[in-house]
């Protein structure tokens, strides 16, 4: 898949514009099932993030899942300093989406283009809730 832009629409998007460096891979995510919360990592074993820390990147990934827990548990990594420093997902459900505003976590979804593909691994990302925007700066 080409890029034809390094500047990508979310259709939803809430929080406070952040740059940081992606953390890519075209998986979902649970802060229940995925994360050893407590070392800043992805732990599940058939994650294809599984042994890498989340702590102040910006996550991009295919699509939230899990339940209830996510919420108040993003808001606790978040009071300890081991959170994500952005969410970007293909698509979201509303408990993520409470889940990211209770822990502060700034979050985009809904994108015309696959973003798991359209954004590489490790690139410099700004994200911009209020414009809706992520951009990719290198």
């Amino acid at each position: 898949m080409s890029v034809k832009s390094s500047v990508f629409r979310a259709r939803h998007a809430m929080g406070r514009s952040v740059r940081g460096i992606a953390l890519v891979a075209n998986d979902g995510f649970s802060a229940r099932y995925d994360l050893d919360r407590i070392a800043g990592l992805f732990s599940r074993p058939t994650h294809k993030l599984t042994g890498q820390s989340y702590v102040g990147r910006i996550l991009v990934l295919d699509t939230a899942k899990g339940g209830v827990a996510t919420a108040w548990m993003l808001h606790e990594m978040q009071s300890r300093g081991m959170a994500p420093l952005a969410l970007v997902f293909n698509s979201v459900n509303p408990i993520l989406a409470q889940g990211a505003a209770l822990g502060d976590v700034p979050m985009l979804a809904g994108f015309d283009d696959d973003i798991t593909a359209a954004i590489p691994n490790g690139a410099e990302l700004e994200v911009d809730p209020k414009l809706g925007v992520v951009t990719i700066l290198r």
